[in-house]
């Protein structure tokens, strides 16, 4: 792994997650006064705006919940995923039990509760914390949780829906790709049948449905029926997120003992890395169009944080399942780009945005969309890839 010996790599990864990453967000997110945890953090981790975004809350409460869980017992940790739990569990829902996007410092609701990712991040942090403290309330508010997601899976947005009805309708690959993840996470929680059920349907969508054999990569919209739609949704691109969902579909692959499902990860992950890459600048662009059109999207050709170390956890099981050369080689590739151009070693942490060219574009280390989860959870699942 890169020219260095794999274990040399996964220290690399393991002490920026221990020295640099975590202390930054346990110094400057948590909000001893209101609870919840601080976001919006600017270069140096100052607070520019204290507006609460719920799914970044529970991806918090979850990520400190999981080293808890997974790395090592710190009582910080588990108070630091409390001092988040707290706070939803008081102020982060209707009275239909549905997660609110956003709040005010406070707790107020902002934002009504249409995105469902709201949801699938609660159930996901209140299973975890569940683990790591044995209470079953915790539990109870994950499974409530996601019953509701899957109550609303057929239409996520319900009321709170744009699309005009019927005209054009469209299913996304957002809901499979976090549900094939996120009943694995609950697993404690689940009878094995539902499980089960829910990551045999999940697999098909991704792999089937969503993916494209014409072109090898997976698609961010097709039509109910799973058909091709020549519009702009339907011929986008999000390379990263095809990307992540190609290491849930190796962890299935390993916990099914399925090796025909990891090599066609394995091999989707490559395809839409080379279709991704930036051969001028470097590094991976943000979205593009299957059929080589203008994107819709005006950011399209951005550099992201989360695109570039979710790549590298894919890479990094593609090799460890298959040996296949060329994720090693890939590998080495995107993690040349990724540590010269994201780390801060100034002010800890990493820089979410860049241009094409490889520029800061924000100087910002969290906000609406960027929090303590992608870079953590990418630096502790690459570094104990590379261990095994």
């Amino acid at each position: 792994m890169t020219h260095d010996a794999p274990v040399e790599v996964a220290e690399r990864y393991r002490r920026n997650l221990l020295d640099d990453v975590i202390p930054f967000w346990m110094t400057h997110s948590p909000d001893r006064e209101q609870g919840g945890y601080f976001t919006c953090l600017d270069r140096n981790g100052s607070v520019y705006d204290t507006d609460k975004f719920v799914w970044l809350q529970g991806r918090e409460v979850w990520m400190f919940s999981h080293l808890y869980n997974n790395l090592e017992k710190r009582t910080e940790w588990l108070e630091m995923a409390l001092l988040g739990a707290d706070f939803l569990e008081k102020h982060g829902q209707d009275p239909e039990g549905n997660f609110y996007f956003s709040l005010t410092r406070e707790g107020r609701p902002l934002v009504q509760p249409y995105n469902i990712f709201s949801d699938c991040f609660a159930a996901m942090a209140f299973g975890e914390l569940a683990k790591a403290t044995g209470i079953a309330r915790y539990g109870d508010i994950a499974l409530k949780t996601f019953n509701n997601i899957l109550k609303r899976s057929d239409n996520p947005k319900g009321r709170w829906s744009k699309a005009y009805p019927g005209t054009r309708p469209l299913k996304g690959f957002s809901l499979p790709m976090i549900l094939s993840n996120l009943s694995g996470m609950l697993e404690h929680l689940l009878d094995n049948s539902v499980v089960e059920k829910i990551t045999t349907d999940c697999i098909h969508e991704v792999m089937d449905v969503f993916y494209n054999s014409e072109h090898g990569l997976i698609l961010e919209n097709v039509t109910p029926d799973g058909q091709f739609s020549d519009t702009f949704d339907g011929r986008r691109l999000n390379p990263g997120h095809a990307i992540e969902a190609m290491w849930f579909m190796m962890d299935l692959a390993m916990s099914r003992d399925d090796m025909k499902l990891a090599e066609k990860a394995k091999e989707v992950t490559l395809s839409t890395l080379e279709r991704g890459w930036d051969e001028e600048f470097g590094g991976i662009y943000y979205f593009l169009d299957v059929l080589g059109h203008p994107p819709q999207q005006l950011e399209w050709d951005q550099k992201l944080w989360w695109v570039h170390i979710e790549t590298l956890i894919s890479l990094a099981k593609g090799y460890r399942l298959t040996g296949d050369k060329r994720c090693l080689n890939w590998f080495e590739k995107v993690d040349a780009y990724t540590w010269s151009h994201f780390p801060d070693p100034e002010y800890g942490e990493w820089y979410g945005y860049l241009n094409r060219r490889g520029e800061v574009l924000l100087p910002l280390k969290g906000g609406k969309w960027k929090s303590c989860f992608h870079v953590p959870r990418g630096l502790l699942q690459i570094s104990a890839s590379l261990n095994d």
